[in-house]
């Protein structure tokens, strides 16, 4: 009997990829510019903190006042022992807060030296770094604020609907996250709930704080404007709610790096530089 033999058939091509357009050019421009004014700022601002390393609440914060947290060194023998103190709470920080290497040898210094613009412990260097990229932070936000009003993309992309923010549906988006499942097809041409409700919060809440906060610090800004003393009780708590605000806006960068990198590095990144991004006819079905 002659032998038959079955051969095998490849498997059919999978859906080709459509590219939608999902971010503009005026999101994507101030977005980077922001990348670049928040990396800045950071460490310009650490370099302003290691000037006075403590927070206080009020108007006085004076070296010998008790103090909410600190970053400090003390000598332990021939060591110095960096410490990270948060109320009662004492945490040794050697090498990285508190004491850390400079030239080789520990030296007392709340942040490192490889954080901080400058490197070197200048306050009038680091300070004008800092306003400068203040200044074109809040300029790139205003822009992009004026331009998401006018085009509707605050109204259209980031308003959440009745649906977005009903418990049952943000429930699910949280499960959906924790599972490192993302939307897929049609559902990546928007923000989900817990985007829309992050962003929103990021925008009018930590924003509006960090600014305000960093405007009452200026004692120029005080006199003009007195009433800001009084809305954050004093410049040494508006110091406090600058770095509380400032420390969440990192913990959200990093969130948002860990969500592009998880979701598909290549996708996101090409969305945001030129603003495609790819899908497919399947997913967009399901």
């Amino acid at each position: 009997m002659a032998r038959i033999e079955q051969i095998g058939t490849a498997p059919p091509p999978g859906p080709a990829r459509i590219f939608i357009r999902r971010h503009s050019v005026v999101t994507r421009i101030t977005h980077w510019i922001n990348v670049l004014c928040l990396t800045i700022l950071l460490m310009s601002g650490m370099q302003i903190f290691n000037a006075d390393p403590q927070l206080h609440w009020g108007n006085y914060g004076a070296v010998e006042d008790p103090s909410w947290f600190e970053i400090a060194s003390e000598q332990n023998g021939d060591n110095i022992v960096g410490r990270l103190r948060i109320g009662s709470l004492s945490i040794t920080t050697t090498g990285i807060l508190g004491a850390s290497a400079v030239d080789g040898e520990i030296t007392p210094r709340a942040f490192p030296a490889w954080a901080t613009i400058p490197s070197f412990q200048d306050l009038a260097t680091g300070r004008r770094w800092h306003f400068f990229f203040a200044w074109l932070f809040v300029i790139n936000g205003l822009v992009y604020l004026l331009y998401g009003l006018i085009s509707g993309h605050v109204r259209r992309d980031l308003a959440p609907s009745t649906e977005d923010i009903a418990p049952r549906n943000l429930w699910h988006e949280i499960k959906d996250h924790a599972r490192l499942r993302f939307p897929k097809g049609d559902k990546a041409r928007r923000y989900n709930a817990l985007q829309k409700l992050t962003y929103l919060i990021v925008i009018f809440v930590l924003l509006p704080l960090m600014i305000g906060s960093g405007l009452t610090m200026s004692p120029a800004m005080d006199a003009g404007y007195p009433f800001l003393l009084e809305i954050f009780r004093g410049r040494q708590s508006a110091r406090s709610i600058h770095f509380i605000t400032a420390w969440s806006l990192v913990l959200f960068v990093i969130a948002h790096v860990a969500m592009v990198i998880l979701s598909g590095l290549w996708n996101n990144m090409r969305s945001m530089v030129t603003g495609r991004y790819a899908i497919t006819p399947e997913e967009s079905n399901r």
